[in-house]
């Protein structure tokens, strides 16, 4: 539900990841790469809004990077030396959200053993990443609105305001102005939290950066493992055709699976990876399978193919599918899906 690690300034960041950037000819910064103008436009947003302290909402879809851009945003403000907590609000049921977030005295409900310090303690004097913050109910938005406001907030069960000293980063896949038609985000919270909106590029909007990307990834594998292996031109050719919906995390699941695969020229073969000019996997509502896909990699393409049809609604996609939300989670956690496992790569810093 929440990861909590220290965090060090952005001189100390991962050396492989550095050395590899440099090999790649890619431009780094903070924990994010790229050197396409998308990416060069966000730079110089983080750079403006680290300065401050202002509350900020980062949009875009999944495996853009979002977590990564808090973090850098983090790392660059005058808070670098405290805490650093990211929160999954999809993730954790709507009724222990709150108790989640602002803690909890013993005995307020079934369960609470003894009093517990909620996030908005855990990141006193540093930052918290509200990940998917759509996906909480409108009740616990009003609590957490009052929380922005006012700086104070109440643990459940306590008649005692507790006063805050944390900066918000808020992330949503979603359109935040469609969320609110929907009625899945209060428009007053939405005001709120975008004090400065950034947006997290898709990668189909950064060509120039898709074989650097890749090249990066690379590198990173082969200072890792002792090897000096290579990219085919067949494999740069798949990797600067396609359009890679699942984002930059799709990119290096991809380099990942060639390079266990391969001994020394890296071949990017799998099924989905063809220029889709020539022939698109999705139309519409409809999804073309390919002959001879693994089942379970089907089942993958279907459930995230049913994910982007809906817009990035977890709620209408598990309804569409036919299987609970808990159900959906579990799927996407296992195909590495969520914002909040995008640094969880066996200690390899995650990249976008």
């Amino acid at each position: 539900m929440a990861s909590i690690e220290p965090d060090s300034p952005t001189a100390n960041r991962n050396e492989t990841g550095n050395a590899a950037a440099r090999v790649a000819g890619l431009q780094s910064y903070g924990r994010l790469y790229g050197s396409s103008s998308v990416m060069l436009e966000l730079y110089a947003q983080i750079e403006r809004v680290a300065a401050t302290d202002a509350t900020a909402l980062i949009i875009g879809e999944s495996g853009t990077g979002k977590e990564l851009v808090a973090r850098t945003i983090h790392e660059l403000g005058a808070r670098r030396d405290g805490p650093f907590i990211a929160v999954n609000c999809g993730a954790i049921p709507d009724e222990l959200i709150e108790a989640e977030l602002f803690g909890h005295e013993k005995g307020s409900f079934t369960g609470a053993v003894q009093a517990r310090e909620g996030h908005f303690e855990h990141a006193r004097g540093g930052t918290l990443f509200l990940d998917e913050v759509t996906e909480m109910s409108l009740l616990r938005q009003v609590k957490l609105l009052r929380a922005l406001e006012t700086g104070e907030y109440f643990p459940v069960g306590s008649n005692e305001a507790t006063r805050g000293d944390v900066r918000i980063i808020a992330a949503t896949n979603r359109d935040p102005v469609t969320a609110v038609k929907e009625g899945c985000l209060r428009e007053d919270l939405m005001y709120r939290l975008a004090v400065f909106p950034l947006r997290a590029p898709p990668l189909r909007e950064r060509e120039r950066d898709r074989e650097l990307l890749a090249q990066l990834f690379l590198a990173e594998l082969n200072a890792q493992e002792g090897t000096q292996k290579t990219f085919s031109k067949r494999a740069l050719d798949a990797v600067r055709n396609w359009s890679w919906p699942g984002n930059v995390r799709e990119l290096r699941n991809a380099v990942y699976r060639a390079f266990i695969l391969t001994e020394k020229v890296v071949e990017i073969t799998h099924p989905q990876l063809v220029p889709r000019v020539k022939k698109p996997v999705a139309q519409g509502n409809a999804m073309n399978v390919w002959i001879g896909t693994p089942l379970a990699d089907a089942q993958k393409q279907i459930i995230l193919g049913t994910l982007k049809y809906c817009g990035g609604d977890k709620r209408l996609a598990a309804r569409t599918l036919g299987v609970s939300l808990k159900t959906l989670y579990n799927r996407l956690g296992s195909y590495g899906a969520e914002d909040s496992a995008e640094d969880e790569d066996g200690g390899a810093r995650e990249t976008s």
